[in-house]
């Protein structure tokens, strides 16, 4: 070797990465504490037969036992419990036991994970996580720590769009994606990876506008807040820009705030789509009406205090003949009402409750630019609630949120 030293790999620098088959297999893994019920989950999900053998055990483990997803020995383990085994993993709390559960593990050729010391088991848990039909393992030679932060780190790559999971370009078609009330990071995983696979974003103006910001210079983005001509014709306008990209061979995105079928005319654009033999994927998005009133620590629900909550459209007037809302009987109910494009006529919706029999007194909190770093909320009744919206010029988009719980505080 002329002088040059080579030297021996450690045991935790050979491990081989690999995919076991443990359907209806047999798995045993010793220790019934909080170690072992981190791993159950997955190899349950791997339709694998899992037994775990412990002098005692959580009671999440004693859950998946009772619910028949797991077989459970409460006793001490004993040599030859590994009879018939594929796989193991030892994760007690004596070293000695680990110890003596890898040795039999060794002569019956069964691969042994040992929780407490890696390097003296013969197998070693990957970080792992599922994504979109794969399963991803990174293992660092034993540092478990850095492990598990490449690990997330990929799964957030995945996640954002910022690593691609496919070399072949997005199939044309129409994808409507929610995108949360405002903050970015609450768009769900699956509308950010498919956003980040466009050729094309219609954007409409609540739509999170950093969210535009991490496209490539290639995507081509249209503002549906400028299409002309009036709200009508600017819908039939929308429907024709997501028809035509998706037609010229496109994959198309049509981003809105909060959730597409919440006051977002969303079906209409899947009908006009479907219509046109355009391949449309509706993904859901967080709705402002829970989410809102969530960041000012308001629930729209609460035991013992309000057992329903109603989302209702504040888009016209109560006595506009194209409302849809029975505000009288909506004025009866007890729980919790949120009004959605409501600040501009809120004196109107308020004197339509109180006129319909609920309490002037009743709580109502406004939030503007929920879950944005300029988030404001102005606390009234039904009674005050116009004055102090035009006194703090509170403007849109704002969420009101009407009944016990708007009252709610945990300010001292």
């Amino acid at each position: 070797m002329n002088g040059v030293r080579v030297s021996e790999p450690t045991a935790d620098e050979t491990n081989y990465l690999v995919g076991l088959n443990l359907t209806d297999r047999r798995v045993v893994v010793f220790g019934g504490g909080t170690v072992a019920q981190r791993r159950l989950g997955l190899l349950i999900s791997s339709g694998a037969r899992v037994h775990v053998i412990s002098r005692a055990v959580t009671p999440a483990i004693e859950g998946m036992a009772t619910a028949g997803q797991i077989t459970v020995d409460e006793r001490p383990y004993q040599d030859g419990d590994l009879d018939g085994a594929w796989y193991a993993i030892a994760s007690t709390d004596e070293p000695e036991t680990n110890a003596a559960i890898v040795a039999e593990a060794e002569r019956r050729r069964i691969f042994c994970v040992r929780a407490d010391n890696a390097k003296h088991g013969t197998a070693v848990t990957p970080a792992s996580a599922e994504y979109d039909g794969m399963s991803i393992g990174i293992l660092a030679g034993g540092d478990h720590r850095r492990s598990a932060a490449v690990r997330t780190a990929v799964v957030e790559g995945l996640q954002s769009g910022l690593l691609a999971d496919t070399a072949e370009p997005a199939a044309p078609g129409v994808a409507l994606v929610g995108g949360g009330p405002g903050d970015p990071d609450l768009i769900t995983v699956r509308g950010r990876r498919l956003l980040a696979r466009a050729d094309v974003v219609v954007a409409d103006r609540l739509a999170p506008p950093e969210l535009l910001a991490e496209l490539g210079p290639d995507v081509e983005v249209i503002d549906a807040a400028k299409i002309p001509y009036g709200r009508a014709m600017a819908q039939e306008a929308i429907n024709a820009a997501l028809i035509d990209n998706a037609k010229a061979g496109k994959f198309v995105v049509r981003l809105k705030g909060g959730d597409p079928y919440v006051f977002g005319r969303g079906y209409e654009e899947l009908e006009a789509c479907a219509v046109a033999g355009v391949p449309v994927t509706v993904v859901p998005g967080i709705t402002s009406a829970i989410s809102v009133p969530s960041a000012a620590g308001i629930p729209v629900t609460h035991r013992g205090v309000t057992h329903e909550f109603v989302v209702v459209s504040g888009h016209v007037a109560p006595d506009h003949p194209d409302s849809l809302v029975d505000w009288s009987a909506l004025a009866k109910l007890r729980g919790t009402i949120v009004l959605l494009m409501a600040v501009e006529r809120i004196e109107l919706f308020a004197a339509a409750l109180i006129d319909g029999g609920r309490p002037a007194s009743t709580p109502v909190i406004v939030i503007q630019e929920g879950t944005l770093r300029t988030q404001r909320e102005v606390r009234a009744d039904l009674a005050t609630v116009a004055a102090r919206v035009k006194d703090e010029e509170i403007k849109p988009p704002a969420i009101v949120v009407i009944g016990p719980t708007a009252g709610f505080s945990l300010a001292g």
